[in-house]
C-alpha cells in the first residue's frame, strides 16, 4: 500500500554518503526501523567488483556481489543503483527508497546520475530525488577535514589508486550534501560559559563553515527522521552550484558556539596569478591544515578558469575549461576561500591576544598578494605567450 509518497505515486529516492562505515550502518539502521516503508541498496566497490545489500526493517532482502569492468562509481551507480532502485520502487512493499553510497564517495555524482534518469520516459520517472545527505562525527571531524591522513591509509579509498585525502572527500560531503547531520559522543553543558571549549565547539564551527548556502543540519542520529528526508526536493541545479568552485562560501564572523575557534577568510583579486610567482609561494598558501577551495585565472593563459581545490595537506590545481563557459556570467577573477582553526579561543579576536590567528592569515593574504599579477603585468596580454610555460606540469600546455 502507498504511505508516504507523492500523491501520483511517485516514489522518493535519499542518497547517503559518509567517510564511517559505522555511521553509515548506524544512519540505516535509524532510518529502516524508523517506518516500515523504507527499504536501502547500500553499495561497496571493491577492485573487481561491487557488493549490492538490500534492506528493509525485517533485515538484509539481498547480498549480491556484481562483476564489474571497471571500479567507478558512476557506473556502479549508472549499471546497478539504477535498475535496483527502480526495481525497489515499483515493488508495492516500500515508499521511500535510501541509496548508501560507498564509504568516501562524493554525493553530487550520484545524485546527478539518478536524477538524470528521474525524467519522463527515463528509468526512474517513478521517483525523485529527494535528499541528499551525509553523516559526519563531530569528535573526529576537525583531525579528518584539517589532517593529513589518506584514505588509502584508513582503508576508505574507492579504489586501489584513490589518492585523496580524508580531509578531500569529507569536505566534499559536507559542501555537496542537501543535508548534514552530526554524531557525537560527548556530553555537552546544558548552559556553557564563556570562555570555556565545548569538546564539539570548533568541529562544529568548522561544519558550519564548509556547509553550502541553503543547506540544512540536523544534531543526533536519534533526530534523523525517514519522513523529514522523504518530504524534502533535491535540486539538481542548487547542488551543482554548490560543488562548483565559485559556490565556495565565505561565511565571517563568530559561529555562535562558546569556544568556537574556526575562521573562513576570503581572498579574492581581480587581477590573475603571476604563474611564476604562483609556483613560487604555492607551499605557503596550499599546506598545512586547511581547507581551501576556489577559482582563478592566470596570465599566460587569458580565458582560462582553473580550480583551486585543497585539504588535508593537499592541494589540487587543474584546468577546468573556457572561463566564459564553465564561470558564464561572472568576470574572470582570483578567488580561494580558506577555513582554519585557530590557536586562540577567540578565532575573531583583535589585538595581541589574537597575534597567532593573525599570523595565519596575514600569512596567507601575503603570500596571495604577492603570487598576484601587478596591473601591468596582467596587461601584458599575448605578450605573455612567449614566456616559459612553467605551469604545464598541472594545467597542461598552453595553447594559442
Amino acid at each position: 500500500m502507498y504511505r508516504t509518497g507523492d500523491r501520483r505515486g511517485i516514489i522518493p529516492v535519499s542518497v547517503l554518503a559518509t567517510i564511517d562505515p559505522v555511521l553509515r550502518d548506524s544512519a540505516l539502521f535509524g532510518l529502516l526501523t524508523d517506518a516500515p516503508g523504507v527499504v536501502a541498496t547500500r553499495h561497496d566497490i571493491y577492485e573487481d567488483h561491487l557488493r549490492r545489500v538490500v534492506l528493509d526493517a525485517t533485515g538484509v532482502i539481498e547480498d549480491v556481489l556484481v562483476p564489474l569492468e571497471h571500479a567507478c562509481l558512476s557506473c556502479a551507480v549508472r549499471e546497478d543503483a539504477v535498475p535496483t532502485i527502480a526495481r525497489l520502487a515499483r515493488d508495492g512493499r516500500w515508499d521511500h527508497v535510501l541509496l548508501a553510497l560507498p564509504t568516501s564517495a562524493e554525493p553530487l555524482p550520484a545524485a546527478r546520475a539518478l536524477a538524470a534518469e528521474t525524467v519522463r520516459g527515463g528509468a526512474l520517472d517513478h521517483t525523485r530525488v529527494a535528499t541528499s545527505f551525509t553523516v559526519v562525527d563531530l569528535d573526529t571531524l576537525q583531525h579528518d577535514l584539517l589532517g593529513d591522513d589518506t584514505l588509502l591509509e584508513r582503508g576508505l579509498g574507492l579504489t586501489m589508486g584513490d589518492e585523496r585525502s580524508v580531509g578531500e572527500a569529507l569536505a566534499a560531503q559536507i559542501e555537496q550534501a542537501d543535508l548534514v547531520v552530526t554524531h557525537t559522543s560527548h556530553a555537552e553543558p546544558t548552559t556553557p560559559v564563556e570562555p570555556v571549549e565545548t569538546p564539539s565547539a570548533t568541529p562544529s564551527g568548522l561544519l558550519d563553515r564548509l556547509r553550502g548556502a541553503g543547506t540544512r543540519r540536523v544534531d543526533g542520529l536519534h533526530a534523523l527522521e525517514s519522513a523529514a528526508l522523504a518530504a524534502a526536493r533535491h535540486s539538481p541545479a542548487r547542488a551543482e552550484h554548490r560543488a562548483h568552485p565559485l559556490g565556495a562560501v565565505a561565511i565571517t564572523g563568530r559561529g555562535g558556539v562558546p569556544g568556537d575557534r574556526s575562521w573562513t577568510l576570503e581572498l579574492r583579486s581581480p587581477l590573475p596569478f603571476h604563474p611564476e610567482r604562483l609556483l613560487e609561494r604555492i607551499e605557503s598558501l596550499g599546506a598545512g591544515g586547511l581547507r581551501a577551495r576556489g577559482v582563478f585565472h592566470v596570465a599566460d593563459r587569458p580565458g582560462l578558469a582553473c580550480l583551486w581545490d585543497g585539504a588535508g595537506g593537499q592541494l589540487a590545481v587543474g584546468d577546468l575549461g573556457p572561463w566564459s563557459e564553465v564561470c558564464a556570467g561572472t568576470p574572470p577573477h582570483t578567488r580561494i576561500v580558506v577555513v582554519g582553526v585557530a590557536d586562540s579561543v577567540d578565532a575573531d579576536a583583535v589585538g595581541p591576544d589574537a597575534a597567532g590567528l593573525l599570523d595565519e592569515r596575514h600569512r596567507l593574504r601575503e603570500a596571495f598578494h604577492a603570487a598576484l599579477c601587478t596591473p601591468e603585468e596582467a596587461a601584458a596580454g599575448v605578450e605573455w605567450l612567449w614566456h616559459e610555460d612553467h605551469l604545464a606540469p598541472w594545467l597542461g600546455a598552453r595553447t594559442v
